[in-house]
């Protein structure tokens, strides 16, 4: 059974620095796409940023509203994801959900990834 558990949450003021992680286990990724969401109070779950993870050379997909910002990093050894967030803004703030699917497309859409972590709370001040 594979398990995402995440890690790095906090309450931040605006213009700080976070960084985020996921591990997974519970089975081997030959070839999968690790990512983060988050989902704000009364808001739909809305894509950040996706990896992939195998072997190769990493491939990444941000959001715009993100851009130049985060950044997401990979132990694929560790199955293990980071996303380092810089200069937070207030509307940054939710719970950020790390997710997984198998194979190498990057989609932006919650419904297209199989599992997903517990959630940690970001929390952005002025």
């Amino acid at each position: 059974q594979v398990q995402l558990v995440e890690s790095g949450g906090g309450l931040v003021q605006a213009g700080d620095s976070l960084r985020l992680s996921c591990a997974a286990s519970g089975r081997t990724f030959s070839s999968a796409a690790m990512g983060w969401f988050r989902q704000a109070p009364g808001q739909e779950r809305e894509f950040v940023v996706a990896i992939s993870i195998n072997w190769g050379a990493a491939v990444t997909t941000y959001a715009d509203s993100v851009k130049g910002r985060f950044t997401i990093s990979r132990d694929v050894a560790k199955s293990t994801v980071y996303l380092r967030m810089n200069s937070l803004k207030l509307e940054d703030t939710a719970v950020y959900y790390c997710a997984l699917r198998d194979g190498s497309n990057q989609p932006r859409i919650p419904n297209e990834y199989d599992y997903w972590g517990q959630g940690t709370q970001v929390t952005v001040s002025s």
